[in-house]
């Protein structure tokens, strides 16, 4: 009868004071969580019930299974020490990690609550996300290593290899490099404010927004709903835009070729009634002028301004679209032709007269050249009877 309740107890026992403990935990954070509002830090470590129950049942049979007297026990007590051993630890690392990213969280939580610069809570979401993930690293390296030191035989291995740890270093620096190259690049985004989290990004001609930053690699989120993933050590060792930097409001342009009588007053009152019926314009800032001319067009520029990239795009097209429309409707003389008449003839008289033995020559004067006073009309030399031996030089060539 006793080979039968010992083991009942101990296992029983241990799996009661495990649910029990639980609960009390579970009641405690939430009542916790009931009276504190402004933080979330109870409800998040709510989380943290499942892995506590864990440790605490294998910490508990890790020190009364011996207790149980059962033969199989006693033929395997190494084995099973060991595994409830590993069990023991990585149990921890979870719990550990469970706990740092509720309190990450809710750090990060009621920083955004009580700041309004939309800029530094990316930031600070960027490198709160950064030091969760190198949080983890270490305690998952940590545990692994904790559990390889658990085996007799890797204590023995250990040695021997510390005694070759500086040649192995230097082999796997090299490996490595670009690894590593990325690893302390993704630092210096973290804590350089470099790109955060949020931020809206132009990368190898692709517009998008920054969607996840890790220690070695950063996706953007291209407005097509594409995901580009580069390695951070792009954006520490290459130009890039980063279009919420300074402030989300944005200036965007807007051009049209129009022909030489395109009525450009008219335009700009047609562009303050647009942007007064469009949404995205915040209403800072427009204007409308003409800033270049080429023989056959004038380009007519738009300036218009919104509240973030968004919306700039937004306030784009919109313009594009109603000043093209209204111009085809209202004055379709203004779009840009191609000419397909014969050129028109100059009045009588004016013609060059080519080829004739009338024409005359040009002066000393007019070919700009360094021997002027000697030069004289074709098939004549400077005695008047003879060629000329030389050709005038006109100094360009």
């Amino acid at each position: 009868m006793e080979n039968v309740l010992r083991p009942l107890t101990v296992v029983g026992g241990s799996v009661v004071l495990t649910l029990v403990v639980g609960y009390v935990a579970d009641v405690v954070l939430r009542r916790a969580d009931a009276r504190h509002h402004e933080t979330p830090l109870w409800g998040l470590l709510r989380r943290c019930r499942l892995p506590l129950q864990v440790v605490l049942l294998t910490a508990l049979l890790r020190g009364s299974y011996r207790q149980t007297k059962w033969p199989v026990i006693e033929d395997h007590e190494t084995g099973i020490g060991q595994v409830l051993s590993l069990v023991l630890i990585g149990a921890s690392a979870w719990l550990v990690v469970r706990i740092a990213a509720a309190i990450v969280e809710s750090t990060y939580a009621r920083y955004a609550s009580s700041t309004r610069d939309a800029a530094r809570v990316r930031r600070v979401r960027t490198q709160v996300t950064l030091i969760m993930r190198i949080v983890t690293a270490v305690v998952c390296v940590v545990a692994a290593a904790a559990m390889l030191l658990t085996f007799p035989d890797f204590k023995t291995i250990g040695t021997s290899m510390l005694a070759s740890a500086g040649i192995i270093g230097i082999v796997a620096g090299v490996a490595a490099q670009s690894t590593l190259g990325n690893l302390f690049a993704g630092f210096q985004i973290a804590f350089g404010d470099m790109v955060r989290i949020g931020d809206t990004v132009v990368v190898d001609g692709e517009w998008g927004v920054v969607e996840e930053v890790t220690l070695t690699f950063l996706a953007v989120r291209t407005w097509d709903e594409r995901r580009i993933t580069m390695p951070v050590s792009y954006f520490t060792s290459k130009p890039f835009e980063n279009w919420s930097r300074g402030g989300a409001q944005m200036t965007g342009t807007v051009f049209f070729h129009l022909d030489h009588s395109a009525p450009v007053g008219l335009m700009r009152e047609k562009l303050k009634e647009v942007l007064a019926e469009c949404s995205a314009w915040d209403g800072r800032d427009w204007s409308l002028a003409v800033t270049d001319t080429t023989p056959t067009t004038i380009q007519v520029r738009a300036v218009v301004t919104a509240k973030d990239a968004d919306d700039i795009w937004t306030a784009r097209c919109v313009v594009r679209e109603q000043l093209v429309a209204w111009l085809c409707e209202k004055h379709p003389y203004a779009l840009p032709r191609v000419a397909t008449s014969p050129a028109s003839l100059p009045p009588d008289g004016q013609w060059p007269e080519r080829g004739r033995a009338s024409a005359r020559l040009p002066r000393p004067a007019e070919v700009h050249s360094n021997n002027a006073d000697n030069y004289v009309p074709d098939g004549e030399s400077p005695n008047g009877d003879s060629p000329a031996a030389e050709a005038p030089r006109t100094g360009r060539g």
